[in-house]
């Protein structure tokens, strides 16, 4: 029998200001209608949970994460539906929640074991253990309103974790502290997972954390469940998505970022991408071909007329950037119209959406035409796992790896 089962679960709430009691009663008896939109928080969400198994909730912002977990931990309950939770749960979903400022971290654990299911006996036993692991000796007997944000997190997730409970809820609190408490923190995970074989459910953004810990991913978009399988591909279908949202809305808003200088002596025709086929294309894989083909006109002859192209992220970071000042001859145009294919035989960005930039500069680097946002495209990473690619960088550096001295197995 599964341990958590969600059957049709709708979560509505009403939009717009909060109502005087005067206001409801009028609208209550029919003298008075407000015209007010519900919002589905979620909408006719159905899975089950098998005991033991590791479970990521994943999702763009307002999608539904958080509002399922405070479902699934009785914080709210659902607008239609059932859920059936069959087995204790230790839930660790907001930052400070539970947790008494004018009592001290020492009470608060009593009091949050406690209110856990935890009976005297088994905190006395567990108490000097939870505060080793929340660093918090100094400060155990300090009243709670005077710790950071990331005591309280450290604390909570102390207690939380300690609990003997079947199923254990985390919302977004893995990332939390330093470095080294981080590492507690999933070190404290895989003891969970792998040697009490509680039932955890888990949401975060860190998608290399999650493939890593997970059995299973549920990904949520605008309040329904999108996907529910295994976390590799769970991973990848979020990233596609959050890439095709960034790019919708950058072709969305082109005219309003696209951004032109010039001197009036330049005057570009016509931006195109095309692909390894010549074709025109706005979506490539990494490390495949891609070439610019600008067609522009001059207004009177140019010697030395310098050209450069480049790449920028949505958000305005300059990625990469090349021109033709490098070539071992000038580039002299006449008046008229010209074009030029500038190509990329070996596409080393990160998968993402980005943006052309381009560049006409006269033999003295002064700028004729200048523009950004240009034209916009998405990069993906084929057939290599995005949530296995380092978070940090916008280039795929093809690096060839030689080990000597060191076991390996397949993933």
């Amino acid at each position: 029998m599964p341990i958590i089962e969600v059957e049709h679960v709708t979560k509505e709430y009403r939009l717009g200001a909060m109502e005087s009691l005067k206001s409801i009663v009028s609208r209550m008896v029919g003298r008075h209608l407000t015209d007010r939109s519900n919002f589905k928080a979620l909408d006719d969400v159905s899975f089950s949970i098998e005991k033991g198994e590791v479970v990521g909730i994943i999702g763009h912002n307002g999608a539904g994460k958080s509002t399922l977990l405070k479902l699934l931990s009785r914080i709210v309950t659902p607008s239609t539906g059932r859920i059936v939770v069959n087995g204790k749960i230790a839930p660790l979903i907001e930052v400070g929640a539970g947790l008494v400022g004018d009592m001290t971290g020492r009470e608060n654990i009593y009091l949050n074991a406690s209110i856990l299911g935890m009976r005297r006996i088994e905190i006395d036993k567990k108490v000097d253990e939870i505060i080793a692991f929340a660093e918090l000796e100094q400060f155990i007997d300090t009243p709670i309103k005077k710790y950071s944000s990331g005591m309280q997190i450290r604390l909570g997730f102390a207690i939380a974790t300690a609990a003997a409970s079947e199923i254990l809820i985390v919302d977004e609190v893995l990332a939390v502290g330093d470095l080294a408490f981080q590492q507690k923190c999933m070190a404290r995970m895989e003891q969970i997972i792998a040697r009490e074989g509680r039932t955890v459910l888990i949401v975060g953004h860190n998608l290399r954390q999650l493939q890593r810990i997970c059995s299973r991913i549920i990904l949520l978009d605008h309040g329904r469940v999108s996907f529910d399988g295994d976390p590799v591909q769970g991973c990848d279908l979020y990233f596609q998505q959050s890439d095709e949202r960034i790019h919708d809305h950058l072709k969305s808003n082109a005219q309003q970022k696209k951004r032109i200088d010039k001197s009036g002596e330049i005057e570009v025709i016509g931006i195109e991408l095309q692909d390894a086929n010549g074709r025109q294309a706005h979506e490539f894989t990494m490390h495949s071909p891609l070439t610019v083909k600008v067609e522009f006109e001059c207004l009177h002859a140019i010697e030395a007329l310098e050209l450069v192209v480049g790449f920028h992220t949505a958000d305005m970071i300059y990625v990469a950037s090349a021109g033709s000042g490098t070539l071992d001859t000038s580039i002299n145009v006449s008046s008229g119209r010209h074009s030029f294919h500038c190509k990329v035989p070996d596409l080393f960005l990160y998968p993402g959406t980005y943006s052309v930039r381009l560049s006409f500069l006269d033999r003295f680097s002064r700028p004729m035409w200048y523009g950004e946002h240009l034209v916009t495209f998405s990069v993906s990473a084929g057939a290599i796992s995005r949530g296995k690619m380092p978070t940090l960088g916008l280039v795929h550096l093809p690096l060839q790896w030689n080990f000597a001295g060191v076991s390996q197995t397949p993933r």
